[in-house]
């Protein structure tokens, strides 16, 4: 009987219609649009937007693609406004407005080709970010702009990933070709080359006179510019009086590695200080087991340093053998990412089983199984917490960046 009913499971499993939402390939959002009730819906009318569903991962291509100039940060929340580039489809009062969003907790940061955090990103950044709708129950009022017009992106306020243009341009192996260098009017007139072959028409580029040129490990002047080189670059003022302002230029492969590299960098020591990011799958209350999917914004090598032993480890207080699987600490952590008071309050437990699951968005595909020393009540299937391995030292965090005494 349990075959027959597994097997009509499997086989209804098999025959399910693959998820439908609607996608940028359907067309742009317009600031007219209203949702259909259900009732009215044709078969030919475009299927709704994915919207989240808490405690999962997003279906790969689900998200809304929105572009623009970061305008103004929270990093300690994790929420940012970007001025939404200007496009066809928009009437003229809707250009410039701003769309204000928050990273999902398993949402993404690039900068430079690496993981980042957002105040590792000047203001006045171009960025490209995926974006999907804001809860049912958000109800943030229209931004305080002229006319109290808001952009047909509004109601994209939570962010899966952002990148700037060096990031977006390398991760699809795309470079810019010189065609023109004008330094007297200071214009730059480039082609894209998309895997070496050129693809849209040329466009002309405003360079200032604080444009930074990097080749090698080191700076170079506007003079070194020539035509038949490649680069990457980071744009500002995007759309506003053309294709945009270069800010800075990687002329070379070895600048465009040193930039990535030292922002890799950064972001280890970032998340080595505040603990690696996911939330709780499983729990087992009275054998204290916690699983935990870790999230994929962070650089998957620091995964390595799960299953590395503290070798300086003081041994157990109560004078039993020391344990021999590696340890680590378990912080409750908010949405935003930001923890209590992760020094005091986090838990230690042993790591039982480090393993491999199938890759999702946002997920990095590792999940790890603790036997903890303490449970907490924030230790919650799809609650967020950081996790420490060993060998982390955890330090206290400026006092801004802790959520101890706000609650």
């Amino acid at each position: 009987m349990r075959f027959f009913i597994g097997l009509c499971l499997s086989a209804s499993l098999l025959s399910a219609e693959p998820l439908k939402f609607r996608t940028d390939a359907d067309g742009p959002v317009r600031a007219d649009e209203k949702k259909k009730n259900p009732k009215d819906k044709k078969p030919d009318d475009k299927p709704d937007w994915f919207q989240l569903v808490e405690g999962q991962f997003p279906p790969e291509g689900s998200a809304h693609a929105v572009s623009g100039e970061l305008m103004k940060v929270d990093h300690l929340e994790r929420r940012f406004q970007i001025r939404v580039d200007r496009n066809d489809s928009q009437d003229r009062g809707m250009w410039d407005l701003p769309l204000d969003a928050g990273m999902l907790p398993y949402g993404s940061i690039w900068y430079h080709g690496a993981p980042a955090a957002l105040q590792d990103i000047p203001l006045g950044t171009h960025l490209h970010g995926l974006f999907y709708l804001a809860d049912p129950d958000d109800k943030t009022p229209p931004p305080d702009t002229w006319y109290r017009r808001k952009t047909p992106e509004f109601d994209f306020r939570r962010c899966f990933r952002i990148e700037d243009d060096f990031t977006f341009n390398a991760r699809q192996k795309q470079l810019w070709k010189i065609d023109i260098v004008d330094l007297e009017t200071k214009k730059l007139t480039a082609t894209l080359l998309d895997k070496g072959k050129p693809g849209d028409k040329p466009k002309i580029f405003d360079l200032l006179a604080s444009t930074r040129v990097f080749k090698g490990n080191g700076f170079e002047d506007l003079k070194v510019l020539k035509a038949g080189q490649t680069f990457l670059c980071n744009l500002t003022w995007v759309t506003l009086y053309g294709p945009g302002r270069i800010t800075d230029i990687w002329l070379d492969e070895p600048a465009q590695m040193f930039a990535t590299a030292q922002q890799l960098e950064r972001h280890r020591i970032h998340t080595r200080e505040r603990g690696l990011p996911g939330w709780v799958t499983a729990v087992e209350d009275e054998p204290q087991f916690v699983t935990i999917t870790f999230f994929g914004n962070v650089d998957p090598k620091l995964f390595d340093e799960l299953t590395i032993k503290d070798l300086n480890a003081p041994p157990p207080k109560d004078g039993s053998p020391p344990p021999t699987e590696p340890r680590g600490g378990l912080a409750v952590a908010r949405e935003s990412l930001m923890t209590y008071d992760p020094v005091n309050d986090r838990k230690t437990g042993s790591i039982l089983d480090v393993k491999k699951i199938p890759a999702e968005p946002g997920s990095s595909g590792i999940q790890i199984k603790l036997k903890m020393d303490m449970m907490l009540e924030g230790y919650r299937p799809k609650r967020i917490v950081r996790f420490y391995p060993e060998t982390w030292k955890v330090i206290a965090l400026p006092k801004e960046e802790e959520f101890f005494g706000r609650e």
